[in-house]
């Protein structure tokens, strides 16, 4: 058997990975040319369960490799009120109490082990359609060419052109939300320890909501996300500058930290989203092309689990390649994928409604909550535990 995938990502370079220890003839078809291409993006989190579904993937010797380019994910989390007091402080230790192990890692520094050893990795190949024809599938590429195999897995992203011919009746939509990120360069003197040891999420009294992270010893990450209707118009189209001064406008009456945040980052890495969700997809006729991670399942950036549950679905896709009948096989994978995949896509977007449309009321309430779980062991040991899942 032959499989090809669309789309040299994550989840699909985790799938071919994992074929390739399998027997399975896996080719890649991916859009960008040379592997330096992919030098951008943020270091992401991998919680246990996508780190062992990445180490089915990979071999004894690529999973050594992944150990040793990433950092332990191991500040913890807390909550903290607008001028940068806790309201809730959740240890390293007792996230981890639940088992496995978090990581941070960069996305090109994963990509390059997701890579390696991969001869079938076709660069320069942009997917335009493809036709089925009996137990063969073809795909057609912009540069001419052709390619012909028994599957053909749409991992191009969310913006799938393999969805869009599959499921043409499946859409992301816009949440309403709008997100703007920055990096701060580490080391930071200025900044107070709690926003350059572990990560937090600011609930203010007011409208809004800030995230920040730490990835020694590179940068902190801080993303300020609302209302898309509060922001100016145009805003994704400003420069790094321009989109600071507007956060920082939304931050008044916060402690200074938070500035000190956002004005010393890099105004290059500063950037602003229109947030977008997949919308709830019923399972479609089993046949020879499916669909893995952002391709099907587009989420918030709002729960962290994005890549996660891309490398869920390569594992899981994996496994049930090797079975035999291979069209129920593959449903399987399908009716298993949009389960546990749109479960977390609902999560994702509660998180981005919450920060964005949430009522002074239940702001003031979530607060409370916090305080009284900080207050009880008992209850702040499950909530920590529930993070590491």
């Amino acid at each position: 058997m032959k499989v090809m995938v669309i789309g040299g990502g994550i989840g699909g370079l985790a799938l071919a990975q994992g074929l390739r220890h399998t027997g399975i003839a896996c080719d890649v078809y991916e859009r960008t040319r040379e592997r330096a291409d992919w030098l951008q993006g943020y270091r992401i989190h991998i919680n246990p369960a996508g780190a062992a579904a990445l180490r089915n993937c990979l071999s004894p010797a690529g999973w050594q490799a992944f150990e040793s380019g990433v950092a332990d994910d191991d500040g913890g989390f807390g909550f903290l009120t607008d001028q940068c007091t806790d309201l809730l402080e959740l240890p390293a230790a007792e996230i981890n109490a639940g088992g496995g192990r978090h990581y941070g890692v960069s996305r090109i520094r994963l990509r390059e082990v997701l890579l390696d050893g991969l001869g079938t990795v076709h660069h320069g190949r942009e997917f335009t359609h493809y036709a089925s024809d009996g137990d063969r599938v073809t795909a057609f590429f912009a540069d001419g060419t052709t390619a012909t195999a028994d599957v053909l897995v749409g991992a191009d992203g969310a913006n799938s052109r393999v969805r869009a011919q599959l499921l043409p009746h499946a859409h992301r939509a816009d949440t309403g939300v709008l997100a703007v990120a920055g990096k701060h360069p580490l080391p930071a003197t200025a900044l107070p320890p709690v926003l350059t040891t572990r990560t937090n999420l600011v609930v203010p009294r007011g409208r809004g909501s800030l995230f920040t992270a730490v990835w020694p010893p590179d940068y902190a990450l801080w993303g300020f996300h609302d209302a898309a209707a509060r922001f100016p118009a145009g805003l994704t189209g400003m420069p790094g500058d321009a989109l600071q001064q507007v956060v920082l406008s939304r931050l008044a009456g916060w402690s200074p930290a938070f500035h000190r945040l956002v004005s010393g980052s890099d105004p290059a890495t500063v950037n602003a989203i229109r947030v977008r969700s997949a919308s709830p997809v019923r399972p479609w006729p089993t046949g020879r092309v499916t669909l893995l991670g952002d391709a099907i399942h587009n989420m918030t950036p709002m729960a962290g689990i994005g890549a996660n549950t891309a490398l869920r679905d390569a594992d899981l896709l994996r496994v049930q390649l090797t079975q035999v009948p291979l069209i129920p096989a593959i449903a399987t994978y399908e009716r298993r994928m949009l389960d546990y995949g749109f479960a977390a896509v609902r999560q994702s977007l509660r998180n981005a409604q919450r920060a964005a449309h949430s009522s002074g009321f239940g702001r003031a309430a979530f607060r409370t909550t916090l305080r009284l779980t900080a207050a009880v062991p008992p209850i702040r040991r499950a909530m920590a535990r529930g993070l590491g899942r």
